[in-house]
């Protein structure tokens, strides 16, 4: 893997710590702009919907810029956001901060994508997209923690400033090792991508997408109360356990990435399916604190062995054609995948179904990924016959 790969894993590193860390960082957040935790909690969700909007308008924006420059635009957004929210005087300025950095998020994963599978061979695509990734599973394991702690230590909003760090680092190595564009950039199309994203292959695999990282949050989102509340741990192994999911996502993310790459479509629908397995039987292990650590490392492996193969999945649905469109969108796909999940985890606690059941409940989510995987599959059998036909009656001179 060329170098210029691990420059784009530190530019998502950045975005998974800034992301995510914000979770540990609610009650001194609240406390010290003076907001209740449900409204610091809404960082988060804010943060989720600027990446759900922001993608295919930063999509459509950098259209026409070469794609090194867009990367490049997209980490002064990032590191500029969070210089912003270090130095937020208030509530409203940290949230409209937040939904701003999130706008380089979406375009940042789906360009870096394209740029990812055009530095290797076309048979180390999917491995590609997958070592970048690694990035946000490294900010899992080691920034999310770290940088709850330096916010508990000194000030959340130390946090932001180390992640403005990571920003400026990003930014110089984009610079130094990702290479310039071959050629000249694409004139933009704001049609050919509308087309893109309208095409129904497309709008079932984005569905995937979202219906297949869906089931990890709704049990994710609530991890914490589930370990001390249903396990029984103490609130001190919390984070010592979520260790053990960190490990479990980057071997996933790797083994998701070289599957994809031998066998695209069985490994899409065997990810998602050990995915609903894992977490179907996650809901029957809970009062065995060995066996939840088990299948709480198991999580993290199944969740993210399907994102390489759904971005892959999704990519080789848009046929050329507004490729950079779909793949930013698709990263929306994962994220609006997360904000549905935890909606559903917090509807099945509030309908009095208890914290054990949300695992077998999150277990239906992936699979129905897999029935649009197969119902897109289907409809791609039948069309091709009948394209075939229209050629076969139709010959050229």
């Amino acid at each position: 893997m060329p170098v210029a790969l691990l420059a784009l894993t530190v530019g998502a590193f950045g975005i998974g710590v800034t992301e995510f860390v914000i979770m540990g960082l609610l009650m001194e957040v609240s406390t010290d702009l003076d907001v209740t935790i449900s409204s610091a909690g809404m960082l988060i969700s804010g943060y989720a919907l600027g990446v759900v909007v922001g993608a295919p308008v930063m999509t459509t924006l950098t259209a026409a810029w070469p794609r090194k420059l867009t990367l490049l635009i997209l980490m002064v957004v990032f590191t500029v956001g969070n210089a912003v929210c270090a130095l937020a005087p208030n509530y409203e300025v940290l949230m409209v901060a937040r939904v701003v950095t999130a706008f380089a998020h979406g375009t940042f994963f789906g360009v870096g994508s394209i740029v990812a599978t055009g530095l290797v061979a076309p048979e180390r695509k999917a491995s590609a997209i997958a070592v970048m990734f690694t990035g946000l599973t490294v900010a899992n394991i080691l920034g999310v923690p770290f940088g709850t702690w330096l916010g508990q230590t000194l000030d959340w909003r130390a946090t932001f400033w180390a992640v403005t760090l990571v920003g400026l680092a990003a930014l110089a190595v984009i610079a130094l090792f990702v290479p310039r564009d071959q050629g000249t950039p694409e004139t933009p199309d704001w049609r050919a991508d509308l087309r893109a994203l309208g095409r129904l292959p497309v709008v079932l695999g984005l569905l995937t997408t979202v219906l297949g990282f869906g089931g990890v949050f709704a049990v994710f989102t609530y991890i914490a109360p589930i370990l001390t509340q249903v396990s029984g741990f103490a609130d001190a192994a919390v984070s010592p356990i979520l260790l053990v999911f960190g490990g479990g996502l980057i071997i996933g993310n790797l083994l998701g990435g070289r599957l994809a790459d031998r066998h695209l479509v069985p490994t899409v629908l065997g990810s998602l399916l050990a995915l609903a397995a894992t977490l179907g039987l996650l809901s029957l292990v809970l009062e065995s604190q060995w066996l939840t650590i088990a299948f709480v490392g198991l999580l993290g492996v199944t969740a993210f062995a399907t994102v390489a193969p759904l971005q892959m999945w999704v990519l080789s649905k848009a046929e050329g054609a507004g490729q950079s469109m779909v793949s930013s969108i698709n990263i929306a796909a994962f994220n609006l995948g997360n904000a549905i999940g935890a909606w559903l985890g917090g509807a099945v606690i509030d309908q009095g179904l208890g914290l054990s059941a949300l695992p077998w409940v999150a277990a239906l989510i992936p699979l129905a990924a897999i029935a649009t995987a197969l119902l897109s599959l289907r409809l791609e059998q039948r069309r091709a016959p009948q394209e075939l036909s229209f050629d076969s009656a139709c010959p050229s001179d």
